[in-house]
């Protein structure tokens, strides 16, 4: 390395993929979104995927032409957090947008998942379970002091490995997102900017944790501010006067969470952080798989030039709320090249896959109707009403990984051991 001459500034020494690079990525990415088409006759080209709905008009011309791109939109909020379209509406404008592969990343919440994932089905979009978990880094791990990050988690289409485990720390930071409002709405009323706690869980809806944006489109409802810009930077931003901390963990805890889970993590928008260089030094050193670069107007600039410092893979996504507005990005606007899209999928799916056996032997060692439900929890992949008998275990296995995976990944799950572990149990009984 130290023999390499640096290049010059503005200027790439990187050469640019071939369209034969383009093309095995686009069969990679295209087989595992359509498992139908997993195992085609022959080797689909860019304008076989644009006749089969897989590629949008405009980005098969792109693929074609040896600059591909798929979308797939890896950063999007519903109404279970700070969003303003239901789960369902979200799916329906991401497909009407071209979206063929949706990650819905509420705020440390996943309860939004199986209604995403239900109304996918009638579009024939893939769903990735995803949540975006908020975090604190503090180089000293010292309680409520440092910079507040925001950890983007996408699991396979079972969901996490040890969904209990991750469920309590997200529970502990929607729980410290009460307190944490109520402070901020004292804080305010001492500036005379009164705001009703009602009004605040009223427009949070019933269940959701209320965040900032909740309490800024309070703020715009009052007449105090002209726009909810207006309120963070005046108020809430994490500089302004009523800001307040909530029970955030430790941002490389929740890294390690997301890896020990069977997740892909990446940092979100680290344009928005005071010191990203020491953030994403302490990440990448916990474990941090990717970072977002790419938004609808381009790379942002040199962060791409510190994802490849760290080696981490370079995604992005709209960050979509659905609160319109010119300052709004839609839903599927950030073009991820064909190629990120295929080394991210290379980077996932022998995570999700090594998830999807642990899931299926906690099953397999307990074999009931209640840890039925559980490998399903993300959607209604499966129903099995009057489910009494394990006799055909592995046939309701094989059920759910077909729901899960296209066809070669089902080959990548090594079964044997869940195989054995189920016959024992018949055998028991």
């Amino acid at each position: 390395m130290g023999s390499r001459k640096k290049a010059k500034p503005g200027r790439s020494r990187k050469k640019p993929k071939s369209n034969a690079d383009q093309a095995l990525a686009l069969d990679y990415v295209r087989a595992w979104v359509l498992p139908a088409a997993s195992a085609p006759p022959t080797k689909p080209s860019a304008a076989d995927a644009a006749g089969d709905g897989f590629l949008p008009h405009q980005a098969s011309k792109m693929a074609s032409g040896g600059g591909g791109s798929v979308l797939f939109e890896l950063h999007s909020h519903s109404n279970h957090s700070d969003g303003f379209l239901s789960p369902s509406a979200l799916v329906e404008r991401a497909h009407r947008n071209g979206v063929k592969v949706l990650a819905l990343t509420d705020h440390d919440t996943m309860a939004g998942i199986p209604e995403a994932m239900s109304a996918a089905q009638k579009f024939g979009m893939r769903i990735i379970p995803g949540v975006e978990i908020s975090a604190l880094y503090s180089p000293r791990e010292i309680a409520g002091a440092g910079e507040h990050v925001h950890i983007l988690a996408y699991y396979g289409m079972c969901g996490p490995s040890r969904f209990d485990d991750l469920e309590r720390m997200l529970s502990n930071i929607r729980d410290g997102r009460y307190l944490r409002a109520r402070n901020m709405l004292a804080k305010l009323n001492r500036l005379n900017v009164p705001i009703k706690w009602e009004h605040v869980t009223k427009i949070a809806g019933e269940g959701v944790a209320p965040g900032r944006l909740h309490i800024a489109r309070a703020m715009v409802e009052m007449g105090h501010v002209e726009n909810v810009r207006q309120a963070f930077n005046k108020y809430i931003g994490d500089d302004g006067p009523a800001y307040a901390t909530g029970s955030e963990p430790f941002a490389e805890t929740v890294v390690q969470l997301i890896n020990c889970t069977g997740g892909i993590s990446a940092l979100a928008h680290p344009w928005a952080l005071k010191n990203p260089d020491a953030v994403i030094r302490a990440l990448k050193g916990a474990g941090l798989d990717a970072m977002e670069v790419y938004r609808s107007d381009g790379k942002v600039d040199g962060f791409s030039e510190l994802a490849e410092k760290y080696g981490l893979l370079k995604i992005g996504g709209s960050d979509f709320h659905g609160r319109g507005g010119k300052d709004e990005s839609d839903i599927g606007t950030v073009k991820l090249a064909i190629t990120t899209l295929c080394s991210f999928l290379k980077m996932a799916r022998p995570i999700w896959c090594s998830a999807m056996k642990d899931i299926l032997l906690k099953f397999a060692e307990e074999p009931s109707a209640v840890n039925l439900g559980k490998i399903v929890k993300f959607g209604e992949l499966i129903h099995f009403d009057g489910f009494s008998s394990m006799d055909a275990g592995m046939d309701i296995v094989n059920l759910c990984l077909s729901s899960w995976l296209s066809n070669d990944g089902m080959e990548e799950v090594e079964l044997e051991e869940v195989r054995l572990k189920l016959a024992h149990w018949v055998c028991k009984r």
